[in-house]
């Protein structure tokens, strides 16, 4: 795995992220903004995981997408723990154990690897088939 290219993606990936969450916020469309933010967040991560592992596999790697997919994650959660939690989380009345034992952050890491994974099967592995 290159290592290097696979934390600038999953950096990519996570400001992409929140900026989605963030910005749901501004967009009333339900009374319940915590739930809309978290509903745009989970349609938002898919398209932008799998435009992430399309960056990642350009160039030719052996990676299984399983691999790519917890990296991503991987990188995400450690930036929650860095930045989302004690800048958007905390200041709300929020806590680190709220957000990392809430089932929304789980079913989002969920996504991140059965994105990579479904994005490896398709695309990288039937190239390696042909």
């Amino acid at each position: 795995m290159k290592l290097v290219r696979a934390i600038i993606i999953g950096i990519i990936i996570w400001s992409i992220g929140v900026s989605l969450y963030t910005l749901s916020f501004y967009i009333s469309i339900i009374k319940d903004t915590e739930l809309q933010a978290n509903i745009f967040l989970s349609l938002g991560v898919v398209p932008v995981v799998w435009f992430g592992t399309k960056l990642y596999y350009r160039k030719d790697s052996t990676v299984k997408g399983y691999w790519i997919g917890l990296a991503f994650f991987l990188i995400a959660t450690l930036l929650d723990v860095i930045i989302t939690v004690p800048f958007l989380i905390l200041p709300n009345g929020g806590t680190y154990y709220n957000f990392f034992t809430a089932a929304g952050f789980w079913l989002i890491g969920i996504e991140f690897i059965a994105t990579s994974v479904l994005y490896w099967y398709t695309k990288v592995l039937s190239r390696e088939i042909k």
